[in-house]
């Protein structure tokens, strides 16, 4: 794949920490921006953010494309991002779990999806391994993410396990020793959906901000059906 780096990390454990990507300045902006695009969120964060206009800059940035690119070959696309705001006033552990819904044009009845849901008017579905095997998601840090802001965690290699039930995570988490993601102000965390991970509570005043971008191979990796770009 002449003009890609390739992580092949990423295949072999599930996940890469790719440090000094952005500077810290381009982020302090690009936060500014976020807030001004939009003043309402949750209090965990923004859903459905790759609608905002500097986030869709951020993910079609050379940075994160190249990434993207190097893992998923050069018609990588962002379709969903969500910017997570964990602070002291807005703190939550994440338990075990691999990430298995992708958002959809439209619910319709094909072999392998489902259960099938709805979030902010937006249809979303359970996909099978096969799909999330071509994706990609890329976690941008707006702040420095140590041992105790609350960062991620991931059991490497689960994700080579396809998509478990919720005993098979629990026998994962047991016996495979937990590995904490430390990413700097401007480092990037490139992961696979189907890595078992979590997160835990902060332990102190720092902010973990997060903007968390998922890319697909093609625009057409769900046909049938078709990714809604959120």
């Amino acid at each position: 794949m002449s003009g890609y780096t390739t992580y092949p990390e990423v295949e072999e454990q599930g996940f890469a920490v790719i440090q000094d990507v952005f500077r810290s300045e381009f982020l302090n902006e690009a936060l500014k921006e976020i807030s001004r695009w939009s003043p309402r969120r949750s209090r965990a964060g923004v859903r459905h953010a790759l609608r905002l206009e500097p986030v869709g800059r951020i993910a079609r940035s050379p940075q994160l494309t190249k990434i993207a690119s190097g893992v998923l070959g050069p018609a990588a696309v962002p379709f969903r991002a969500t910017l997570f705001d964990k602070t002291p006033d807005a703190n939550w552990l994440v338990v075990w779990h691999q990430d298995t819904a992708l958002p959809l044009t439209e619910s319709r009845e094909v072999q392998g999806w489902g259960p099938w849901s709805v979030k902010e008017g937006v249809h979303y579905a359970h996909a099978p391994a096969t799909t999330l095997a071509k994706v990609l998601a890329l976690r941008v840090h707006f702040d420095e993410s140590g041992r105790e802001n609350g960062p991620l965690r991931v059991l490497p290699g689960t994700h080579h396990s396809g998509v478990l039930t919720d005993d098979q995570i629990q026998q994962f988490a047991t016996r495979i020793s937990p590995v904490d993601c430390l990413v700097s102000k401007g480092g990037v965390i490139a992961m696979r959906p189907l890595i078992v991970h979590a997160s835990s509570k902060l332990q102190n005043e720092s902010p973990r901000r997060v903007l968390h971008i998922e890319y697909a191979a093609s625009n057409s990796i769900a046909s049938p059906l078709e990714l809604e770009i959120v």
